[in-house]
């Protein structure tokens, strides 16, 4: 559990650090990351920063009491979403938050009461993930991962088709805030 001082107590997603690294400027971490089941919200056609705006609230009810129990289930981070980029670095017109379902129900989470939430099951990953401070939009998680993919160029493999941006922090919050740019090792 860690402490935020506007949510009180939250539960922070398993995951353990296997090394760290950095070149240049880059600091980064490589983890394993506990697997479980996560509520998901996909949306297509629309920028990165307009489909945030748009899954969230949707997750967020969904956590906060939006389900067939009517259950408030408190608090898990980071909430992270994946993002596709294109050839050019740039980020497709998609992406999929997850949201790791609190510990106490892991084993028979609520049904959402929105359909566009889906319950997964995901195994546990291993990431190589760089941190940064701010309000993050879509430019700047892009910047973090180009800046993260350089730091590991010829070190590391991982996978090129997606990544993970993470966010530990309410929207309120003003000061201090962590995001994380995450990469997904390559089983190879």
């Amino acid at each position: 559990m860690i402490k935020n001082s506007l949510f009180g107590s939250v539960e922070t997603w398993p995951w353990q650090v296997l090394s760290k690294g950095g070149k240049g400027d880059v600091f980064y971490e490589e983890r394993a990351c506990e697997g479980g089941k996560f509520a998901t919200e996909e949306v297509t056609d629309k920028p990165v920063d307009e489909a945030l705006r748009e899954a969230m609230p949707k997750v967020m009810k969904y956590v906060g009491g939006s389900n067939d129990k009517g259950l408030g289930m408190g608090m898990t981070v980071p909430i992270s979403f994946a993002v596709f980029p294109s050839d050019d670095g740039n980020l497709q017109n998609k992406l999929k938050v997850w949201f790791r379902i609190p510990n106490k129900f892991q084993s028979d989470p609520p049904a959402p009461s929105d359909d566009s939430i889906k319950i997964e099951d995901r195994e546990g990953i291993t990431v190589y993930s760089t941190q940064f401070g701010g309000y993050a939009k879509a430019a700047d998680y892009a910047a973090q991962a180009a800046q993260l993919r350089s730091a590991l160029e010829s070190t590391a493999t991982y996978q090129t088709d997606f990544y993970f941006c993470a966010g530990y922090d309410p929207p309120m919050k003003p000061y201090g805030r962590r995001n994380e740019v995450w990469l997904v090792k390559s089983s190879e």
